[in-house]
């Protein structure tokens, strides 16, 4: 169902933002790809460059990814954050948490990093959330030219992972007792999930992730299960060829929804707010090839309305978000924060 909005700059002037996150206070957390976190202001100022971030590597599709404040941080003061570690050559996804203190992140540690490193800057997921019972999940990607490993579950390319907050492996994991499994594995056989939201009405945990040529995936995730690729995919290679002769196999999830062509998603956002009454529960994914956002309505499973939103930007959105107050915001490439608001 349509609603009447108004677009509300609340900052410009980032590069190549990746992500926001929201602090009990009104500042905001935004992440650039090169390397840095910033906090704007809730009258919309941006910070300098926040100290004690760790290196990362930028290049191609690599940088620094996601962040978030702990659940608790009104007590602990811990940030979280995600990216790309390593070499062209020898790379992966890490996540790390610090202390905010002023403008820094203090005593950071490495709590969790994916194995095994990949010979590619391609492909690292990177998006995390804390579930309700206060455990972490994180996407990892394939690597790009490493896919065939999303359907191994000895290493951790293609899979989502859930861990403690402190980076440990919780004992109900579904692959805890299997030999030869990675334990933090919580889903598998993904190619690289750059979406990820938990509605905090439902408990239901969504996730989407690029296809090659057509096949993007809006995934409900269920702990164990494996979710095809690159065994199913409605997608072909960039080539043309064909990738596999099968859409669907006995033992692998299919997704909610699957767009062909390709729309790019980026960003995920359950929609939970009084702003817009309408929306409620409804899904928000950015669609990067067609610079625009895709309102998902589902029921029973099953996508029963997709609304194009937000196109007049003539953006591409890289992240969207539900804060606090029930607004959306909006991330772009082109480096602007925008917040939804009721005209």
């Amino acid at each position: 169902m349509s609603a009447d909005y108004r677009l509300v700059e609340v900052a410009e002037g980032l590069e190549l933002p990746w992500c926001v996150a929201f602090l009990p206070d009104g500042r905001l957390l935004v992440t650039e790809r090169p390397g840095r976190l910033r906090q704007i202001s809730p009258e919309g100022e941006i910070g300098s460059p926040m100290e004690g971030i760790p290196e990362v590597l930028f290049r191609a599709q690599g940088g620094l990814f996601d962040v978030a404040p702990h659940p608790d941080f009104a007590e602990n003061r811990l940030i979280y954050i995600s990216y790309a570690h390593g070499t062209p050559r020898a790379n992966t996804t890490r996540i790390a948490r610090g202390r905010l203190d002023g403008n820094s992140l203090k005593d950071l540690e490495v709590i969790f990093t994916a194995r095994p490193n990949k010979t590619t800057p391609q492909h690292y997921g990177g998006k995390f959330l804390f579930l309700p019972d206060g455990t972490l999940l994180f996407t990892t990607g394939d690597g790009f030219d490493h896919r065939e490993e999303a359907q191994d579950l000895s290493g951790l390319l293609g899979k989502t992972v859930r861990i403690r907050d402190d980076g440990s492996i919780p004992d109900g994991n579904p692959y805890v007792r299997r030999e030869g499994a990675d334990p933090a594995v919580w889903t598998w056989g993904h190619r690289n999930p750059q979406g990820l939201a938990v509605d905090h009405v439902t408990g239901r945990v969504f996730l989407h992730e690029h296809g090659p040529r057509g096949g993007d995936e809006i995934n409900l995730l269920r702990p164990g299960r494996n979710y095809g690729w690159p065994v199913i995919t409605f997608g072909l290679d960039y080539s043309g060829a064909r990738i596999s002769p099968y859409q669907q196999m006995p033992g692998m999830e299919q997704p909610l929804h699957s767009w062909v062509p390709s729309i790019a998603p980026s960003g995920l956002a359950v929609y939970r707010g009084d702003v817009f009454p309408e929306w409620q529960g409804d899904l928000f994914v950015g669609a990067l090839v067609d610079r625009e956002a895709r309102r998902v309505r589902l029921r029973d499973d099953r996508v029963v309305e997709e609304e194009a939103l937000f196109g007049e930007l003539g953006e591409r959105l890289r992240d969207i978000r539900v804060g606090p107050e029930g607004h959306l915001y909006l991330v772009t490439d082109e480096g602007r924060v925008l917040r939804v608001e009721r005209p």
